[in-house]
């Protein structure tokens, strides 16, 4: 049937039944006022004489009140105050109207009255009638079973999307809600059937066949919880996406989604000084190192958002560099922008990008990051993390860029391993060169992200998905984490704050053990750990720590104005031993392809640092490694 012809036929109707209510109405305000019994016949004459003008007066009202702008099948509040609005003006002008023609005689003055809330009665009723018998119909084929955790507005909106659905694939047995004011009460008709932590209990007694996680302003602790409940009823379970990124507002069953290792591991949305940011980046020219690789990425995506005037993009890995390209030209195509396929390590490439662009902010991103790789891959560490770095901020200063920001990691405290110390020099460069220059350089330090290229998320996901086994190094070791794109837009407002030299440390939250990862992980794909996937300990890998630390014992972590962001002062020795010439030695090592020197110079630097990839013999016996007990110590006391 065409659609204009249907939604005409559908008005008329709705039109019409209006205008059938209308003399109902007028009469039996007369009945009413009469108590129901006999009406005197010159009062029924004027009823009748004065019906027609009522008619007019009223179906004009109503049609221009735009009664009929709404379906009945989703009548609602708005729908019932325009039919408040245009009863009562329409009333109030057929009073008028009837003064001006006959002064109102043979109309008792009660019948107006009982003629606007009988003129009510039956226009809102038959909607709300037909919405209820549309959303409550008997449906002898009813779906699955639902249970729905929470009862606020994102559960009201599931509930009420699911008694729309003319398939009935799910049928809303009850609610759970943790507040008292909420249980023994009804949403929709659906009960309230208790606390959270009946869920059990719950499932059992009402044969659930799945639950429906609807809170989306949940914290990663309180999801955790939750999921422990609904994983120890064996039925499948699903929830809505976060508040941040539900667009539209609404809820429906549409966005439901399996939970995700972020929901239980990810944290309070970050509450950033957006104005600030934009302020600090929108119409400046900004240049990004690493712009291909999991954190250059989003910060790229983030970056656009906030308005510069020109972005640029460098990195040395082709796809890399064309996927990121391929996705600014989609989502973003009135974002300026330009790609240079070049090496952090290449001075002359460097030289031209920065002569050709002259940017004003830089975020250095660039990084190799694998740490067992990079166990025997000395050179190449240094190469790009040592010097690569150094040629990228002398450019900055060269060419007078405004900020220098420098991506580093945890593992640069205490290093432990190749990619830790060369990271540690990094950020002794940045430091040095603040001194000496008109830009500022600015550090920020934070710890694993999920979900990034060769982090440990997606190598158990790819396990389960062979069916195991998912290998942890060790069972005792533990990590911090964030997701990507709050570790990015953290790293933005961290730019924006700096006045250079600081060494901004975010706050990571709590350290979560690998161990546990896997195990959610592997529930979360619905199947056991130890049962249906086997979780195996293979040790730990060279250079890897249990435990990773976000600053050193002599760094004193001050306040900032952004309650995620501290900043470390303190220096733990390594800009005051000649990082100049001892980062020109190791230079001068690494192209020689002189690993024992590259070792060498690195002790020197960093005295505790010792590689497993060298012979004792080569790195020295003067090991310090710092314990467990230690670390453990000095994060309580922190906390």
């Amino acid at each position: 049937m065409n659609p204009l012809l249907d939604r005409l036929r559908s008005r008329t109707a709705a039109f019409s039944h209006d205008l059938l209510m209308i003399p109902v109405a007028w009469l039996l305000a007369y009945w009413l006022r009469f108590n129901l019994g006999g009406i005197p016949p010159e009062f029924v004459e004027g009823a009748l004489q004065s019906l027609p003008w009522v008619l007019v007066i009223q179906g004009t009202v109503f049609w221009l009140f735009g009664l009929y702008r709404g379906v009945w099948r989703f009548a609602s509040l708005p729908d019932l105050v325009r039919i408040v609005k245009a009863v009562a003006t329409g009333t109030l002008l057929t009073v008028v109207a009837l003064f001006i023609l006959n002064r109102t005689a043979l109309v008792p003055r009660s019948v107006p009255v009982l003629f606007l809330g009988l003129q009510l009665l039956l226009l809102a009723g038959p909607r709300l009638l037909y919405r209820w018998i549309k959303d409550h119909r008997l449906n002898l084929s009813a779906g699955q079973r639902v249970l729905i955790v929470g009862a606020g507005r994102a559960g009201e909106m599931l509930v009420r999307d699911m008694l729309r659905d003319s398939r009935r694939a799910y049928f809303p047995a009850g609610f759970v809600d943790d507040k008292p004011r909420r249980q023994g009460g009804e949403v929709h008709g659906v009960p309230v059937l208790g606390p959270t932590e009946a869920i059990p209990e719950i499932v059992a007694r009402e044969e659930i066949d799945l639950l429906l996680l609807a809170v989306p302003s949940a914290t990663a602790k309180e999801m955790r919880r939750l999921v422990e409940l609904c994983e120890g009823t064996g039925r499948p379970f699903r929830t809505v996406p976060e508040l941040r990124n539900l667009m539209s507002g609404q809820v429906s069953i549409s966005q439901l989604r399996p939970v995700s290792i972020e929901d239980l591991l990810g944290r309070d949305p970050v509450s950033l000084d957006w104005e600030g940011i934009r302020c600090g980046l929108s119409g400046r020219v900004v240049l990004v190192t690493g712009a291909g690789g999991s954190i250059g990425s989003e910060l790229v995506r983030q970056l656009a958002a906030a308005g510069p005037s020109r972005l640029i993009l460098v990195d040395n890995g082709e796809y890399n560099l064309y996927r990121i390209e391929m996705e600014l030209l989609e989502r973003f195509p009135q974002l300026r922008f330009t790609r240079h396929l070049v090496d952090v390590a290449d001075a002359a490439g460097l030289d031209a990008v920065f002569a050709a662009e002259r940017p004003q902010i830089l975020f250095h991103a660039a990084a190799y990051k694998h740490v067992p790789m990079l166990e025997d891959q000395i050179r190449a560490a240094v190469r790009n993390n040592v010097t690569g770095t150094r040629l990228v901020a002398e450019a900055a200063a060269r060419w007078s860029c405004e900020r220098f920001v420098l991506i580093s990691t945890d593992k640069a405290v205490h290093p432990a391993n190749v990619m830790g110390a060369t990271k540690r020099v990094a950020e002794a460069i940045c430091q040095v060169l603040d001194q000496r220059s008109a830009c500022r350089y600015i550090t920020v330090r934070f710890g694993n992200v999920l979900g990034s290229a060769g982090s440990v998320v997606p190598l158990f996901s790819r396990q389960i998905e062979q069916g195991g086994p998912v290998t942890v190094t060790d069972p005792q070791i533990e990590r911090f984490f964030m997701t990507i794109p709050e570790a990015c837009q953290l790293i933005m407002q961290a730019a924006v704050i700096g006045d250079g030299g600081e060494i901004f440390v975010l706050d990571m939250g709590e350290p979560v053990k690998i161990r546990y990862l896997a195990e959610q992980m592997i529930r979360l794909s619905g199947r056991e750990p130890g049962e249906d996937i086997a979780i195996h300990y293979i040790g730990l890998r060279p250079g890897e720590k249990l435990y990773e630390e976000l600053f050193y014992d002599s760094e004193d972590l001050i306040a900032t104005g952004h309650p995620k962001i501290r900043v470390a002062r303190g220096s733990d020795g390594l800009i005051a031993a000649a990082p100049h010439e001892n980062v020109a030695a190791l230079e001068q090592a690494a192209a020689v392809g002189d690993q024992a020197a590259m070792v060498t110079v690195l002790r020197t630097m960093l005295p505790g640092w010792h590689p497993e990839s060298v012979p004792e013999s080569d790195a020295g016996s003067d090991r310090t490694p710092r314990s467990t007990e230690a670390v453990r110590d000095r994060r309580n006391a922190d906390a």
